[in-house]
């Protein structure tokens, strides 16, 4: 055999020796029958999520309309009787007492009415008087009486009627308002129900609006209202009605509000925004972002329990804006999934990270 023969066989005898040296001093791993057990829940790798305490506070929600403000009493003065009009006592413009006298009207011949009746009702009085003198010595039979009676009941109905008109010919404000129209001139002729003057009350204003069926239990008299007008300004008043009856075609139920208005801001007739203070309650403040929607697309917010474990609760909205939203239905300490809550599930056991920790 050749020299390289000698070698391959002296490394071949080696390697053999050295396996059996190493099976007769090694440990032998014999494979088991049961299978290795499950490994400790704690030794599992769980789901981080960032977490921040959120407390409930106490919050005044308010329900927002859209309404308008009209004046506190306005009124059409027309006139009662025909005439010419004689006299304008008022101007556009002008704050009036109540029982001022607007205009004047012609008279045409009623005074004279009215002085006619005044005769005829005297000489009726004294012509009872005598004829009740005579019934008493049997000179005056008892149907005369009756007839003197009845004319002068009748006479004195006819001279109330012409003292009506007669006042009727001076028209006056029946309360405290300011002239906003007037459609007549000195000179004018006008009849039975042609308009003379309009008439508004300002220093209050009446506030309107409708209220959603749902929210029409939220809203009672009493209740503060917060009102902006379009220029920004902002006044004060108090819900004064409440329809107990819906609207048939819009299903909302009317409102007004009592506005006190002592600056006499021109603010009737135009369109406002309302905000009627509801009661207070318990109120978490949070970032719409945090907003799920469950199964049946209510509104909800993940948190996480004492147990570390996901919990999905459904919240009633109480107001959004883009800040943020006031959500009612939550308990008063919280740790809120601010991070991660897309990736974990109710009832699922998760570590819970600090957002404010930094090494989170």
């Amino acid at each position: 055999m050749t020299r390289a023969k000698w070698s391959s066989l002296g490394v071949s005898l080696l390697i053999v020796v050295l396996l059996v040296i190493w099976m007769l001093t090694g440990e032998l791993k014999v494979a088991s029958e049961e299978a290795p057990g499950e490994p400790a829940s704690e030794e599992r790798s769980l789901t981080r999520v960032e977490v921040a305490p959120v407390r409930a506070e106490s919050y005044q929600p308010s329900l927002k309309l859209q309404g308008q403000l009209e004046p506190w009493q306005s009124v059409q003065v027309s006139a009662r009787v025909a005439g010419t009009v004689e006299r304008l006592n008022v101007q556009l413009g002008q704050s009036v007492a109540a029982r001022t006298v607007l205009a004047t009207l012609s008279t045409d011949g009623r005074d004279k009415v009215a002085a006619r009746w005044q005769a005829s009702i005297r000489k009726l009085e004294a012509d009872l008087a005598a004829a009740r003198r005579l019934r008493s010595s049997n000179l005056a039979a008892e149907t005369e009486i009756l007839r003197l009676q009845s004319e002068l009941a009748a006479a004195r109905a006819e001279l109330a009627v012409a003292d009506l008109d007669l006042a009727h010919l001076r028209p006056a404000a029946p309360f405290d308002a300011i002239v906003n129209r007037r459609d007549v001139d000195e000179g004018s002729l006008v009849q039975v129900g042609s308009p003379l003057f309009e008439l508004v009350q300002i220093d209050r204003l009446k506030a309107s609006g409708q209220i959603p069926q749902q929210s029409a239990a939220l809203v009672h008299p009493g209740q503060t209202v917060d009102i902006q007008l379009l220029d920004g300004t902002r006044l004060v008043g108090v819900v004064s009605f409440v329809a107990s009856a819906a609207n048939p075609e819009t299903r909302s139920f009317a409102v007004e509000v009592e506005v006190e208005n002592p600056d006499l801001k021109r603010a009737a007739g135009g369109s406002a925004s309302l905000s009627i203070r509801l009661p207070e309650q318990k109120a978490t403040f949070v970032s719409p972002a945090y907003l799920g929607l469950d199964g049946d697309g209510r509104p909800g917010v993940k948190f996480v329990d004492e147990d570390n474990r996901v919990v999905f609760e459904t919240v009633r909205l109480l107001s959004v804006s883009t800040e943020g939203a006031w959500v009612s239905g939550l308990p008063q300490d919280i740790r809120l999934i601010t991070r991660g809550g897309g990736f974990v599930s109710e009832g699922e056991l998760v570590r819970p990270v600090d957002a404010s920790d930094p090494r989170s």
